[in-house]
């Protein structure tokens, strides 16, 4: 059985982020443009580490990016 998915709000802060894209944040986190847009998606559930810091670029507590949907 799967577990629930993690949702996030991703695309919504890069837009307010001066539309940073996807290449950009990935830059900034230390990974690849297909790893954020994977997460992005919902498709991928990132590591501790990359959620955290996906938050810090932006700036918010990491519960403002991610959601639990379960």
């Amino acid at each position: 059985m799967a577990a629930p998915p993690i949702t996030n709000t991703i695309r919504t802060l890069r837009f307010m982020a001066g539309e940073m894209t996807q290449a950009e944040l990935a830059e900034r986190i230390g990974v690849t443009r297909q790893t954020v847009a994977a997460i992005e998606a919902g498709k991928y559930s990132p590591s501790l580490e990359a959620a955290f810091r996906i938050a810090d670029v932006f700036g918010k507590p990491i519960d403002e990016v991610f959601q639990w949907a379960g």
